[in-house]
C-alpha cells in the first residue's frame, strides 16, 4: 500500500467519523510498508497540472467559441481561432509550467548549497539556529537540544531539518518536463471540448443554430467534472467545486459573447 492511499483511507475515516477505520489505517505495519512503497505514488505528483490545464484549457476556448459566436462569424472561424487558441495557449501554459517547476528547483538546490556550506563551515552556528528554531516552537530547552541532536547526526536529514525548519522549503520531486508534458495534453485535451461540434460540422451538416447549444452543454458538463475532480487537490466538496468552476466559466464565456455581439454592432 502506497503512502497515498493510507492518507486517502485516514481522510475519509475522518470525514465518516469511523474510528475503526482510522485505527486500521495508523496501524504500525501498515505505515511501516506505506513508507517502503512511497516511490508507488509519484504519479499522483501531477494530479493538479491535470486538473488545473484542463480548467484552463475549457474556459479559455469556450471563451473564444462565445466571442466568435456573439459576432457571428461563422464556424470555419471559430474552428480557426479556438484551435489556434488551444494549441497556442496550451504551448505557453506548458512552457510556464516548465519554468516554473526548474526555477523552483534551481532556487531549492541553490539554497540547499548554501545550507551545506553553512553547516560544513558553521556547525555550531548552524546548531544554535536549530535549537532557537525548536525553542520558537515552544519545545522546552532539554527537548530542543536532543532534537538537534537526532537531526544533526547525518548531514543529509540536518539540511532536509535546515530547510524545513529554517526556509520552510521542500524538495519539489516533479520533473520539470513532466510537468509541461501533462499541463500541455490537459490543456488541449478539454479544451477541444467546446470545439468539438464544430471540428464534427466539417464533416457532418450541423446548423449553426443548433452547435453553439451543444457547445455550451458539453463545456458545461467538462467544466463541472473537472471541478468537481478538483477535490482529489484540494478535498473540498465536489458539488460546490463543480458549480463554483460552472458558474467561473459561465461568467467568462457570457462577456466574450457579450463583447462579440457588441463589436459585431459597431462593425455594422
Amino acid at each position: 500500500m502506497s503512502i497515498t492511499k493510507r492518507l486517502d483511507e485516514a481522510r475519509k475515516a475522518y470525514k465518516d467519523g469511523d474510528v475503526q477505520a482510522s485505527a486500521m489505517a495508523h496501524d504500525p505495519h501498515r505505515i511501516a510498508h506505506a513508507a517502503r512503497e512511497r516511490h508507488g505514488g509519484a504519479s499522483s505528483q501531477y494530479l493538479g497540472e491535470m486538473v488545473y490545464g484542463g480548467l484552463d484549457g475549457i474556459i479559455t476556448t469556450f471563451a473564444v467559441v462565445s466571442g466568435v459566436a456573439g459576432a457571428d462569424l461563422g464556424a470555419n472561424i471559430i474552428v480557426i481561432m479556438g484551435m489556434a487558441n488551444v494549441l497556442a495557449d496550451g504551448f505557453s501554459m506548458a512552457t510556464g509550467a516548465y519554468l516554473s517547476a526548474k526555477s523552483e528547483q534551481e532556487y531549492y538546490d541553490r539554497e540547499r548549497q548554501r545550507e551545506g556550506w553553512e553547516v560544513e563551515h558553521f556547525p555550531e552556528g548552524e546548531q544554535a539556529e536549530l535549537k532557537e528554531l525548536y525553542l520558537s516552537q515552544d519545545y522546552p530547552e532539554e527537548d530542543a537540544q536532543r532534537l538537534v541532536e537526532i537531526k544533526t547526526r547525518d548531514v543529509n536529514h540536518w539540511l532536509d531539518t535546515m530547510m524545513l525548519e529554517e526556509l520552510g522549503m521542500m524538495k519539489d520531486e516533479r520533473k520539470p518536463i513532466n510537468s509541461a508534458l501533462i499541463t500541455f495534453i490537459a490543456f488541449v485535451i478539454a479544451g477541444v471540448v467546446p470545439l468539438s461540434v464544430y471540428l464534427l460540422g466539417l464533416f457532418l451538416p450541423i446548423p449553426p443554430e443548433i452547435a453553439f447549444p451543444i457547445s455550451i452543454v458539453l463545456s458545461g458538463l467538462a467544466l463541472f467534472g473537472l471541478g468537481a475532480a478538483k477535490v482529489l487537490v484540494t478535498e473540498r466538496n465536489p458539488w460546490r467545486s463543480g458549480l463554483e468552476m460552472l458558474l467561473v466559466g459561465g461568467l467568462a464565456a457570457g462577456v466574450a459573447y457579450v463583447v462579440g455581439a457588441l463589436l459585431k454592432g459597431i462593425g455594422g
